[in-house]
């Protein structure tokens, strides 16, 4: 009804319905879609906590990758003024992250105060071992299988496994 008044003029109404009731009409409806706007507000509020509370690295994700996306789930939360303590925040940076990241993981954890300190700063620091991490993603998705963890046995150098020959 407010689109077909502005592109043809006031409205003529048939049964007598005068402008100004047209208009207190219009405004309850108007005011029903704005409460519906703050439902979509709550809701997206809601999925926000959510997708924090599930957010994890993704298999082979560059720490950039996902230091970005976390970065964008932050800057959302905080467009809804959806407020968390800064070692929250860093806590789940670092505890979201994979296995291979347990060592500097606990580093970050010991050198950096967690309540001062910004997950950018701890990306920061993070990504300068990256390398590192990947080789021990790649050691440890070899050795997943049981068969290649014997053949990776079988390929150490002898003086590693000294005890093993005096054993048999």
């Amino acid at each position: 009804m407010i689109l077909e008044s502005v592109e043809h003029g006031p409205l003529i109404w048939p049964n007598g319905m005068t402008e100004k009731r047209v208009a207190k009409d219009l405004w309850e409806r108007v005011q029903l879609l704005m409460q519906g706007t703050s439902l979509t507000k709550q809701e997206r509020e809601c999925k926000l906590y959510d997708a924090f509370d599930k957010f994890t690295q993704i298999k082979e994700e560059s720490l950039h990758t996902y230091y970005l996306r976390f970065t964008q789930l932050i800057n959302d939360m905080n467009i809804y003024k959806i407020k968390m303590e800064q070692f929250q925040v860093n806590t789940k940076f670092l505890n979201s992250l994979p296995p291979e990241w347990s060592k500097f993981m606990t580093d970050v954890k010991l050198v950096k105060d967690l309540y001062t300190s910004n997950f950018d700063q701890l990306h920061a620091y993070l990504e300068q071992h990256e390398l590192h991490a990947n080789e021990v993603r790649i050691m440890r998705e070899r050795n997943q299988d049981p068969l290649a963890f014997i053949a990776n046995q079988h390929m150490t150098p002898p003086h590693f496994n000294t005890y093993q020959s005096l054993l048999q």
